[in-house]
Parts: structure tokens; sequence; C-alpha cells
């Protein structure tokens, strides 16, 4: 059955130098690759921090460096290479997440849940559309952040007849420390709900308007046991295995999904 060898990279990020970020996450890589990995996941705007300097920021897909230095790094080492950037599309800023591939595919997410205690709505464009990739047999429900509160926009709507519509979830953050705790219990609670692993990469240290980041980056088994959990406020990089053997088998044994209401989400409505 299949395995899912994932990559946490919890790291300090510099404010919105992108070339020092991109050189400082290939030193703290170093020789990580392919035999070691099958996917690596970066924080929440890798590249700059959670600015909201959007229009200075952004760059088209086509020009953006950092969405060609994830292309890079993934065709150099072998495996996908994920974190969010900030994006202009036409007339329009978002919050993007990359899932860049070693064969040189993008696909893309949009961050649906932006967060407004910062003025994110006023200086990014929502997203509007929920997006599923698959890697090693796995389906992987793609997310950002403050998505994670949002515990309808991430739930499991298998299509009629199937059981699930996904086996992991994946969510990039920058989440202040002076939130953990929530970041933490949501981030199982998601696990438990949905029958499914969670990954949740957070950054460490300080960012220009002086919040503070203690990292609790997570990779969360489908019963919402940590399976990587390191202190709080240090940098690392740990890999975990995501395993559909265990998760088949306790899906089998514990099928709460039989019980699950069904519904159907309507864009926009409340917002």
């Amino acid at each position: 059955m299949a395995e899912l060898k994932t990559s946490l990279i919890q790291c300090d990020l510099r404010w919105e130098d992108p070339r020092a970020n991109h050189a400082h996450l290939e030193t703290l890589l170093g020789e990580l690759d392919g035999r070691d990995t099958d996917l690596i996941v970066l924080p929440e705007m890798f590249a700059t921090g959670f600015t909201m300097n959007s229009r200075e920021m952004a760059q088209p897909m086509a020009q953006s460096e950092s969405v060609a230095w994830l292309l890079e790094q993934a065709k150099a080492r072998g495996c996908v290479m994920t974190g969010s950037v900030a994006i202009v599309d036409g007339c329009e800023y978002y919050n993007r997440l990359i899932w860049a591939t070693p064969e040189g595919e993008v696909i893309h997410y949009d961050k649906r849940h932006l967060f407004r205690m910062a003025g994110e709505h006023e200086r990014y464009g929502m997203g509007q559309e929920r997006r599923i990739v698959e890697l090693n047999g796995f389906r992987i429900l793609l997310s950002v952040c403050y998505d994670l509160r949002f515990p309808v926009w991430m739930r499991q709507q298998p299509a009629e007849g199937e059981h699930f519509e996904y086996d992991a979830i994946l969510c990039v953050a920058n989440w202040p420390a002076a939130r953990r705790q929530p970041w933490r219990t949501l981030l199982q609670a998601r696990a438990v709900e949905n029958l499914a692993y969670v990954v949740g990469v957070n950054r460490v240290g300080e960012d220009a308007k002086g919040l503070g980041y203690s990292g609790d980056s997570l990779l969360v088994d489908f019963k919402g046991e940590p399976l990587i959990d390191r202190p709080a406020n240090e940098a690392f990089i740990a890999t975990g295995v995501l395993d559909k053997a265990e998760l088949d088998a306790f899906r089998e044994k514990f099928p709460a999904w039989q019980d699950a209401d069904r519904f159907t989400l309507v864009p926009g409505v409340g917002h």
C-alpha cells in the first residue's frame, strides 16, 4: 500500500526579501531530496513573511521568482515542493499556495478565508475553489492558515457513492504564538472529524511587525495523535510517513463516515 514521506520545514523568514529566503531555505534543506522524501512543505508566504504589501510584493505567476524557485527545487530534488506566495492574477492579488512537481507541473490553491484582523481581506482576493491534489496514492486537500478555523470549507465532501474525498489535509501558516493553542487544537480536530492525516507547517521567529511565531508544526494522524511534534520556538526539518494501509484499516474499523451529514457548499454565502 501507498506511503507518503512528508518533510515539514519550520524556519524563520526574512521580511519581504524573497531572494534571501530562497537562499536561506536552500541552505536549510541541504541535500534533502527524493531519496528521503516525497513532499517538502514550506510555511505560508515563505518568500516574504505575512506581508500585506501585496501591490509591492506580488508578481504574476509566469514572472514570479518564488514560483520559478519552487519549480527549480522540485526538479533538482526530485520531489514535490509546496508553500504559498503573493501572486497578482489579472486585476486581483492572491495569497496562493503553489504545488510544484519535479515534472514541471504547477497546481495552485488561492486562500479562501482572509485574516481580516490583519486587513488581509483588503489586500488580497478570496479564493473561490477548493483544491485536491494527488501524490503516491494520497488525495490531499490544500489549505492556508486561517482556513483552518472553518470546518465546513474543509469537511470531507465525497461524491455520491464514495466514502472519502481526500486522505490528508495540508495547511501552511504564519500563525502567531499568541494563538498557538487554537492552531494545535484545530489541526487535531480537522484530523479527527475527517478521518484523515493533517500536515500543518508554521514559521518561527519574529516578523517586521513585532509578531512572534512559535512554530508548533505538526503531522497528525487520523486519530488526532501527533506523529511529529517538536518543542516550540525552534527551527527544524522533520520527515514523517503517512501510511495508506493504516488509514484504510482505521476507516474500516471505525466507520464514523457512515453517519456523516451530507451538505452542499454555496460559494459566497455569508461573505
